[in-house]
């Protein structure tokens, strides 16, 4: 998240005047780790103020963390272009008038508490929940993950509804008796920065990992993505490995898969599921007590998840209100 880097930088500006903050990398000619310095006090901090923040540090989205200084030339591909520009000229900036660094983070902490509130959409309540049917929420879910949002962060809606239909699962089946959820964290992180086996994790009572779960939204399984589990496997040692995908299987890549998943399952003991997003949602409505349990917490994450912009959850809104005049 571009902002958190932001008011990283500008903060350390305040307190180090004479620091280049656009060398934000220890590692860079005088530079300085500003994601340690995010990650140990400014987004615990924006968390504490109720402010939107990464799960961890801003940092961990690859358009980000590129070892380049932040000068007006970075390479780094920040979405979209507007962004790009806006955020490199105030770095240009206080980095030309640091005296202004202060006046710069107050004004931008105001237009993000504004932000916020302008993105607060009150989810309608179901008013005849008992009507509700799996085909219905079915179709009401993929009409609302395959949407034209024309903006980013809609990717973000399977693993909440994943994520969902987890809460419920964990305390309602008993394989998963005594386990834990992880908690739900940024979905802007790169493979390699997260620290995470999957979009969701499981937990046992000893904190060992039990499953883990992708989700590839807009994309076919390939090779690829099965060969960068087997990473993930070998590195958190997962029971079960699931990746659930948009389209099926790429069907050149079928027979390696099949074989590269029953490797997995020799070598390291991890059960590898492949499988659709829309299919395994479905299957899992199934398993539940109550489906309208689903859509309230689904709802509520909705709600209080900050990756996903105002467009998100008036679409829900929209199609639940479909929902309750068509039942």
């Amino acid at each position: 998240m571009a902002y958190t880097v932001l008011v990283t930088l500008l903060v350390h500006k305040i307190l180090n005047p004479a620091q280049d903050i656009r060398n934000h990398q220890a590692k860079m000619i005088g530079g300085f780790s500003g994601r340690s310095i995010d990650t140990k006090y400014i987004t615990p901090t924006l968390t504490e103020l109720g402010l939107p923040a990464m799960a961890e540090s801003g940092w961990l989205t690859r358009s980000l963390e590129q070892p380049y200084p932040y000068t007006l030339e970075y390479e780094g591909k920040i979405t979209p272009l507007s962004l790009k520009i806006a955020f490199l000229n105030v770095i240009d900036f206080v980095q030309k008038y640091p005296e202004k660094s202060e006046d710069i983070l107050k004004l931008l902490l105001k237009l993000i508490k504004s932000a916020k509130d302008d993105n607060l959409v009150e989810i309608i309540k179901l008013t005849n929940p008992e009507k509700l049917n799996i085909k219905s929420i079915i179709q009401a879910l993929d009409e609302q993950f395959n949407y034209n949002y024309e903006t980013f962060g809609g990717s973000k809606l399977p693993v909440i509804a994943f994520y969902a239909i987890y809460q419920i699962l964990i305390k309602e089946i008993s394989r998963y008796k005594s386990c834990t959820l992880g908690i739900l964290g940024s979905h802007t992180a790169s493979d390699r920065t997260s620290k995470t086996a999957g979009d969701i994790e499981i937990f046992d009572q000893n904190n060992h990992l039990v499953e883990a779960i992708e989700i590839k939204h807009g994309q076919e399984i390939t090779l690829q993505i099965v060969y960068r589990a087997r990473e993930k496997i070998i590195k958190y040692n997962p029971g079960r490995y699931y990746i659930f995908a948009s389209k099926d299987i790429k069907q050149s890549d079928a027979d390696k898969i099949n074989n590269l998943i029953k490797e997995i399952a020799l070598e390291h003991g991890c059960q590898v599921i492949v499988n659709g997003i829309i299919p395994t949602i479905k299957y899992y409505l199934r398993l539940i007590e109550s489906i309208t349990d689903f859509i309230e917490g689904y709802s509520q994450l909705i709600v209080s998840d900050n990756e996903l912009q105002k467009i998100h959850k008036e679409k829900w809104n929209e199609i639940l209100g479909r929902l309750m005049i068509d039942e």
